[in-house]
């Protein structure tokens, strides 16, 4: 279950890859307002991935609506589903509540978010994991700066390695 209020369309690929990693994800949803200008980046890649993109619209500014739509969901899920754990992916420590809940009904959590995520959701989570340290080397190109250190030779030696295979395997070895 993804926040896209609170997480960034640029990780997508690694919390599709990292979440492989623990079986087959039944559930795949994304909430947000589709509506709102700053989430735009989370339409292609939503469908990309074939995750489930749950509108909430924000009823008014400044609150919930969305971590309250996720929240539902996920205590449906509890009750209704066959489910080993779950993972959620914020960086926001509304979930915390969520995520104990979840936990005393015996499901294994495994959290996702970026370094700022707030110390009592990452200790509610049976597992942690950052997303800057599973997002893989970012290109110049994806930093848009420093560009102008690198010689044609290397940004060619570079573009010719597909980068999520490359990941991929970094990630296999580093598991190893």
């Amino acid at each position: 279950l993804i926040d896209a209020d609170n997480i960034s369309s640029k990780y997508i690929d690694a919390i599709i890859e990292e979440s492989a990693k623990y079986g087959t994800c039944t559930y795949r949803r994304i909430y947000g307002d589709w509506a709102k200008l700053h989430l735009k980046s989370w339409k292609e890649v939503s469908l990309g991935h074939a995750l489930n993109a749950v509108q909430q619209y924000s009823y008014t500014s400044a609150k919930n609506a969305t971590d309250a739509a996720m929240t539902i969901d996920a205590m449906d899920m509890l009750h209704t589903a066959q489910l080993q754990g779950f993972i959620l992916v914020s960086s926001d420590s509304d979930f915390t509540p969520l995520a104990m809940r979840l936990r005393e009904g015996g499901k294994i959590i495994i959290g996702m978010g970026e370094q700022k995520t707030p110390a009592p959701f990452k200790a509610v989570c049976n597992q942690f994991i950052h997303l800057e340290n599973i997002l893989g080397e970012v290109t110049d190109e994806d930093k848009g700066s420093g560009a102008e250190l690198k010689t044609k030779e290397t940004t060619k030696k570079y573009a010719e390695v597909d980068r999520k295979i490359l990941n991929l395997l970094k990630a296999t070895v580093k598991d190893l």
